[in-house]
């Protein structure tokens, strides 16, 4: 089953077009791997398909419905939660505050189900510092646990990861690594994820799509695409090796 179509998604700045013509389909329950050089589209993409900026021409199709340029509250409250590359968290606020804020405007909980929820996500992701800790006191590594915890909490059925492992340690990769899968596997949640880590990207996706000057420039599995001589060209490089 489809969960994301796109259908020539175009999104131009004047006569820049960050994204242009852009199609593809995205399986439920798959974790689907979007790469490219920088400024290739791909922050663009999923701002677009998330609500936070309007496309200039196309559609998107979330779960069978026509979703084009809906608000990314709406699109929230439909299923779609995202991270960010620069973590945005409420820095005056708490651990556990921020996380709730994701149960309470996203999944639409009362306070009291909200904080069971958070607890239980926060635990999922790993987190292990006090829940009443404010989160402009936390490490990059912790923040992402956080903003992971709020995703989750909004009760998704898509998550939209943008560079989560920017930062991170060989360990804490594998970590990631693990925790994407398990998302995946014990939720039930479809996963499309942004990263220049090939090492993350080969280990955890299903299918990649890699992104061109605004422009989709190849797609198939991991496998194919670390043989495709235009990715090659383009982006991987011909010294990379697996």
């Amino acid at each position: 089953m489809v969960i994301l179509e796109t259908n020539n998604l175009c999104k131009h700045f004047g006569g820049l077009r960050a994204v242009n013509n852009v199609s593809i389909k995205v399986d439920s329950g798959s974790i689907y791997g979007l790469i490219g050089p920088n400024g290739a589209g791909k922050t663009t993409f999923l701002n677009t398909i998330s609500g936070s900026s309007p496309a200039t021409s196309g559609t998107v199709k979330f779960n069978g419905e026509d979703v084009t340029n809906a608000k990314s509250y709406k699109m929230c409250k439909k299923g779609m939660a995202r991270t960010y590359q620069i973590v945005r968290s409420f820095q005056r606020m708490t651990v556990m505050e921020n996380v709730i804020v994701g149960g309470v405007f996203g999944a639409g909980l009362s306070h009291s189900a909200a904080t069971d929820i958070a607890n239980r996500y926060l635990d999922f992701v790993g987190f292990t510092v006090g829940r009443d800790a404010p989160a402009h006191t936390l490490n990059t590594v912790q923040l992402k646990q956080v903003e992971m915890a709020r995703a989750l909490s909004t009760d998704c059925k898509m998550l939209l990861l943008d560079e989560v492992a920017a930062g991170l340690t060989p360990s804490e990769l594998d970590e990631i690594a693990s925790l994407i899968k398990r998302i995946r596997d014990e939720m039930g949640v479809t996963i499309i994820i942004i990263e220049h880590l090939m090492k993350l990207i080969m280990a955890v996706c299903d299918y990649i799509s890699v992104l061109y000057f605004g422009e989709l420039l190849d797609s198939g599995t991991p496998q194919d695409i670390v043989k495709s001589s235009e990715v090659i060209k383009a982006y991987l490089g011909e010294n990379y090796m697996l």
